[in-house]
């Protein structure tokens, strides 16, 4: 199986200028693609299991081939693009690319390129991880926390903006999981803000309790001690 594989991130980019290009690299080859594969308006930040890509990784089998413009159009991190090619190799599948002239199979040059990939990789990783623990040691040598504040709240939340529908459709009867549905968000997420809601009414009925046994109780005391000295002094002091 022949497979033509077109990613495009924005609306401005043109599919048909891929498909030209695998078309043409096929014919080159000898072979004719069977199946295109489109991710179109996706970015190759997003992991291939949430891409068409994801599929069509799946389906090979050896001896299948997948031609695309060039790696980037795989992804856009080079541990994906990693993992990747290294998954096409264990399954015997070959990837080849139009712009970039790559013929990724089981052969030696695929076996050093891959290689030099992972070495790439790796050394990225370091590096990332390095910069991270040097950044965090400079801002606790400043005397500055590590992450959010205490008690602070985060400035970004999955239902901001959408209180009033949760409790709306809360009331109405409608089940945590239709709400969560509807509005795109995990059930966990639902469940958290209304069970914290009502964490919250109850908090507020019993300081309406307490407010009214303290208020009952002072007034009774304000009575007996006025009925003290109306007893004891004369009613003009009183």
């Amino acid at each position: 199986m022949v497979y033509g594989y077109i990613r495009v991130s924005t609306d401005h980019q043109d599919c048909e200028n891929q498909k030209y290009g695998i078309k043409a690299k096929a014919k080159i080859l000898g072979l004719v693609i069977d199946k295109y594969i489109e991710d179109a308006g996706v970015s190759g930040t997003k992991e291939p299991d949430k891409r068409a890509l994801g599929g069509c990784l799946r389906r090979l089998n050896a001896g299948d081939i997948i031609i695309c413009s060039e790696l980037s159009r795989l992804g856009r991190k080079l541990f994906m693009i990693m993992r990747i090619l290294e998954h096409c190799m264990n399954v015997g599948a070959k990837v080849y690319t139009v712009k970039d002239g790559y013929e990724l199979g089981d052969n030696i040059q695929s076996k050093v390129m891959a290689f030099a990939f992972g070495l790439s990789a790796e050394i990225e990783r370091d590096l990332i991880s390095q910069r991270t623990k040097e950044a965090l040691a400079l801002r606790k040598s400043q005397g500055l926390k590590l992450g959010r504040a205490f008690g602070s709240k985060n400035k970004r939340h999955k239902l901001d903006g959408k209180h009033d529908i949760v409790c709306k459709m809360s009331e109405k009867g409608y089940s945590k999981m239709k709400i969560a549905k509807k509005l795109g968000v995990s059930y966990m997420t639902i469940k958290r803000f209304l069970d914290k809601k009502h964490a919250g009414n109850e908090l507020f009925n019993g300081e309406q309790k307490v407010n009214k046994f303290v208020s009952k109780e002072y007034n009774k005391n304000i009575s007996g001690i006025k009925g003290f000295f109306c007893a004891n002094y004369s009613p003009l002091e009183c």
